[in-house]
């Protein structure tokens, strides 16, 4: 097992853990990389060597294979009796900056989002979602609190990939491939096996007209498991509609749900697609998407637990 990690201009050199937690459901990803803090009962000054706000990147592997698993920026550090513990976001740290007050009137998701980049300097957005607002207001805000704003109103997919900004309807943007079988590469796993019919849902998402007034949109089963949204910007039905039918994606499949644990390799990451062999259910086999991935790397070994969401494919 090897490993190269810099901070601003300083190379670990010694290391007792990184975890690394990348999501398409939470904006930020983050490292965690922990050191020892004292060594040969003389304490390092690795403190005064970094600072807040430097360049982070993580390279792990076995031998000379070395992928780039995180990069990003410091955000704090933690000391306590035995460790010093470095604190990273990836490049969501960038989003927080303030932004200017802005009143917007009939606007999009992606109008808004476009918005706060341009305050803050960043330029890379990949959006697709359409969703819109009757009026959306920012006030004493910075493009972060905005992004969670947005991602808690549509339940987007809210995300950096490099420099580039990701904001997509659930399930739509499409990473690698990976195979995980049962009797191959899957240490453990909590998985359970559901089925549609079996949970039903009809969810009502509440909002705000421009007059002040509560409107609902319903879709779902009737007499289904009753689930309520409120959104508190103004969205149109059409909106609203589709706000629930974000939610229903994430609650209504055939298939598994749950984790996966397995080792470094193979590589994967949100986005991907996971393909789910077992001999000897084979009828739950098939093709999930990977909605997060948390890699831990150790004296203890590289491990990867991959959540996985709806199933994409048999």
């Amino acid at each position: 097992m090897v490993y190269d990690i810099q901070i601003g201009n300083y190379k670990l050199g010694l290391l007792e853990s990184v975890e690394i937690t990348k999501s398409v459901s939470v904006i930020t990803g983050t490292a965690i990389i922990t050191v020892p803090g004292v060594v040969y009962n003389q304490s390092l000054d690795i403190e005064n060597k970094v600072k807040v706000g430097d360049p982070v990147i993580v390279k792990l592997g076995y031998d000379d294979d070395l992928v780039t698993e995180f990069e990003g920026y410091l955000q704090r550090i933690d000391t306590d009796d035995s460790s010093i513990i470095f604190n990273c976001e990836d490049s969501i740290y960038l989003t927080r900056k303030p932004v200017v007050d802005k009143q917007f009137n009939k606007t999009s998701v992606k109008e808004i989002v476009q918005y706060c980049l341009s305050q803050i300097g960043m330029k890379n957005l990949n959006c697709t979602y359409d969703i819109t607002y009757e009026k959306f207001v920012i006030k004493d805000a910075n493009a972060f609190d905005v992004l969670k704003k947005l991602q808690d109103d549509t339940n987007a997919h809210i995300y950096m990939q490099g420099d580039t900004l990701n904001v997509h309807p659930a399930y739509i943007e499409k990473g690698g491939d990976v195979v995980y079988d049962f009797a191959v590469n899957i240490e453990s796993s909590d998985l359970k096996y559901r089925n549609k019919d079996d949970r039903r849902f009809e969810i009502t998402v509440e909002g705000i007209g421009l007059d002040g007034k509560k409107k609902t949109v319903t879709i779902g089963t009737t007499g289904g498991e009753k689930r309520t949204i409120k959104v508190f910007n103004v969205m149109d039905d059409a909106a609203l509609k589709q706000r629930g039918e974000e939610e229903m994606k994430h609650l209504s499949y055939d298939g598994y749900e749950g984790k996966i644990t397995s080792w470094l390799i193979p590589y994967v990451e949100p986005t991907y697609s996971v393909r789910i062999k077992d001999k000897e259910y084979e009828y739950k086999e098939g093709i999930y998407y990977a909605v997060s991935v948390t890699t831990t790397f150790s004296d203890q070994g590289g491990v990867r637990e991959v959540e996985i969401g709806r199933k994409l494919a048999k």
